[in-house]
């Protein structure tokens, strides 16, 4: 599904990194409803999941860009059909958070204040290869170039979570598209910036449209 991105960055000023994580039983509560999402598309109760929150690490315009001419050539190249998504609309997705009715403000204040708390200098990142999941997604990916995104998901999941757990299963990666043709993994010319913060993103299932919550600076 393509995105649209409704807000640019530069409209959400930097979240203050919070001293600790929240500990009162609403807002735990609050967590654990987020740890088990109600997926999109499936009825809860009678009525449909509209929203979603996440976050991601994004590349900044001028990279962006250039994934977007690399997407539309790639695309030539291999003869796909997908269409690709325009160049505000890539991201590394970090943690998805849950899928429901609406957005509580109590459900992004946690979220926000337990991101906030992760620890994590700035660091570079490159994606070197593209292949093709066997979901349909065309993709951008690495191998020891995208290490410091695997880390800050792990410490992100571990402040999510309350506590420090066994890795979880995690590819970073950036979509350029969707097709049914699958493409085998090759390389590429290296893609890459610096990774100087996370943000918290707002989806409207259904709607094609993403709303940038807050900006989470590293460092």
């Amino acid at each position: 599904m393509d995105l649209s991105i409704a807000s640019s960055f530069d409209a959400f000023p930097p979240a203050s990194r919070a001293p600790s994580i929240l500990q009162s039983r609403r807002l735990q509560r609050l967590h654990d409803r987020m740890a088990r999402p109600v997926r999109a598309g499936r009825r809860q109760g009678r009525a449909m999941a509209t929203d979603r929150l996440f976050l991601a690490v994004v590349p900044p315009p001028d990279v962006a860009a250039r994934i977007g001419e690399l997407a539309r050539r790639l695309k030539i190249g291999h003869d796909l059909t997908g269409r690709p998504l325009e160049s505000p609309q890539f991201h590394v997705t970090l943690c998805h958070l849950g899928d429901g009715i609406g957005l509580p403000r109590e459900r992004v204040a946690l979220a926000t204040e337990r991101a906030a708390a992760v620890a994590m200098p700035a660091f570079k990142v490159a994606f070197d290869r593209v292949m093709s999941f066997r979901n349909g997604a065309f993709v951008l990916c690495g191998d020891d170039s995208v290490i410091g995104l695997e880390v800050l998901q792990q410490r992100l999941s571990d402040a999510l979570d309350g506590s420090p757990r066994p890795a979880r299963p995690f590819t970073p990666h950036v979509t350029l598209l969707r097709d049914s043709l699958i493409v085998p993994e090759h390389p590429i010319e290296p893609i890459g910036w610096e990774v100087r913060d996370m943000v918290l993103v707002h989806s409207l299932l259904g709607r094609t449209t993403h709303r940038l919550l807050a900006r989470l600076p590293l460092g």
